[in-house]
């Protein structure tokens, strides 16, 4: 998780049909960029505090905010944060937003926005939304239905004196948001008649910040605002599957290797290995019922009631936290289990607090596997570079430590990027589950959605060049029966030595 940013990306619109061959350069592809250099190296201390903020508004906030990004790359030496672009207005303007699947709404920053701002360290240039500059825009009332539903989810609030639908969110480490609501177009691509349509577009409610403070003021990591992924009427998925635009489900596979990318597209991933495990009902967040851990196959003894889903306390599947964390109860037997396990060929040592091993041989030829079990009979299998984090070498001994955190004093288990990383995960969400699979994200993918037309489509496999426009390609005889508009991400970031 980043210290404060939601971290936010694009969606891919998906629009129509049965079946999608998803390439990793498909057609509604978005490229996103390296929030840092490489070259530059962060504290592990560092990663955990940046997490601990975002875990304080997760507990902290009204009404549910909390970054829980999408897409992106996990490396264990590089940090994973995410950012894309979306298109609004008429005529349309680049927005660069972060990914954020805690919270409900997209976000830009607006003319005459007080603390946001105007330059970024991720060399990217930062626009302001002008509603008098769109020919589409309009204000939204207060008695409009769509602010009538973000009331209810509390990602809107009302004015008796002016009747402006509004918003004010304000995160737990003392960073906010505030502004006005905003109808405006957002422009995707889609796949029709075998062919890519660009431009295609959407009448969407979006907010407009006109107040911005903490955290989110810094220009180190700045972008044009956030775009929410969560569950309730406000959200862009939301919208566009009650318009017929996109089905309500949407997956993605984020690569765990150090060239990064990934796929997200709106719609179910389909792969005969996924399982799939209920959300918890009436939650704000992504939340599933942990119900055990098990290592080398041997179920720890963890009271199950530890994982049990309540206002402080429950399992969290958050691809915005950058590494993992486990509630204070399950943390100490689990890393018993697993020092115990490697007792005869690893040397177990403490480095600043965190627990590390030496070891000479391949990490995966000495660790164990590790299950997370779920409610269903659906159990999430670790390698150990899923639960590990390679820190350095001493001598001709590999450091790998622990990366799975513990949060002091909290009963939250928090599945980040360290754990999500080479799988496929798929958020259907009118079925009120999550399903995932392991998979090597860099292949392609097949994708589904449920649609009006239900006929098959030969689709054109196009790609991002340098300049962010599409470029088709000949057709590679990719079978879809759906549209959609899927994401190529990039990794941004550095991870680090402790």
């Amino acid at each position: 998780m980043r210290g404060i940013e939601p971290v936010g990306i694009l969606i891919a619109v998906a629009l129509l049909f049965q079946a999608a061959l998803v390439l990793c350069s498909f057609p509604a592809t978005l490229k996103l960029e390296r929030a840092f250099p490489l070259s530059q190296r962060v504290e592990l201390s560092q990663l955990r505090a940046r997490d601990s903020v975002r875990h304080g508004r997760m507990l902290q906030s009204s009404n549910g905010v909390v970054d829980f990004p999408v897409a992106g790359t996990y490396d264990p030496f590089v940090v994973g944060l995410y950012y894309t672009k979306v298109q609004l207005g008429s005529p349309p303007k680049e927005f660069y937003v972060q990914i954020d699947t805690g919270s409900d709404v997209l976000w830009v920053s607006c003319n005459s926005c007080n603390g946001c701002p105007t330059t970024s360290g991720l060399q990217i240039p930062l626009n302001f939304f002008d509603t008098g500059s769109s020919s589409t825009a309009s204000l939204i009332s207060c008695s409009d239905q769509r602010c009538s539903a973000g009331v209810q989810s509390s990602d809107a609030i009302c004015s008796s004196q002016n009747n402006q639908c509004a918003y004010a969110f304000q995160y737990g480490d003392g960073s906010g948001t505030s502004g006005y609501y905003v109808s405006d177009l957002l422009y995707f691509d889609t796949i029709l008649g075998g062919s890519v349509t660009t431009n295609s577009s959407a009448p969407i409610a979006f907010g407009c910040s006109t107040t911005q403070t903490g955290d989110l003021t810094k220009s180190d990591r700045a972008v044009d605002g956030i775009f929410g992924f969560g569950q309730q009427e406000m959200s862009i998925v939301s919208q566009l599957a009650s318009q017929g635009v996109a089905p309500k489900a949407f997956s993605h596979c984020l690569r765990g290797d150090e060239a990064g990318g990934g796929i997200l597209v709106l719609g179910e991933i389909l792969e005969p290995n996924i399982v799939y495990t209920p959300l918890v009902p009436s939650q704000p967040h992504y939340n599933l019922n942990l119900q055990s851990i098990s290592v080398s196959g041997q179920t720890l003894s963890i009271d199950p009631s530890v994982f049990t889903t309540s206002n402080n306390q429950g399992t969290i599947i958050d691809s915005g936290t950058t590494l993992a964390y486990l509630a204070e109860a399950a943390y100490n037997p689990f890393v018993t289990a697993v020092t115990n396990a490697v007792s005869q060929a690893a040397q177990p040592v403490v480095s600043k607090g965190n627990q590390c091993y030496l070891i000479t041989s391949s990490v995966t030829d000495v660790f164990p596997q590790v299950s997370l079990n779920f409610a269903g009979g659906a159990s999430m299998i670790l390698r150990p570079q899923d639960y590990l984090l390679q820190q350095n070498s001493v001598g001709s001994s590999a450091v790998w430590c622990i990366g799975l955190q513990k949060l002091q004093g909290q009963g939250l288990t928090i599945l980040g990027d360290l754990v999500l990383k080479d799988k496929i995960f798929v958020y259907d969400l009118a079925g009120q589950r999550i399903g995932w699979a392991n998979y090597d994200c860099s292949t392609s993918v097949n994708v589904t959605a449920t649609m009006k037309t239900g006929k098959s489509e030969y689709v054109n496999a196009g790609q991002l060049n340098d300049n962010s426009s599409l470029q088709n390609e000949p057709y590679k005889g990719i079978v879809i029966s759906m549209i959609s508009f899927l994401m190529h991400i990039l990794l941004l970031g550095s991870f680090l030595f402790l």
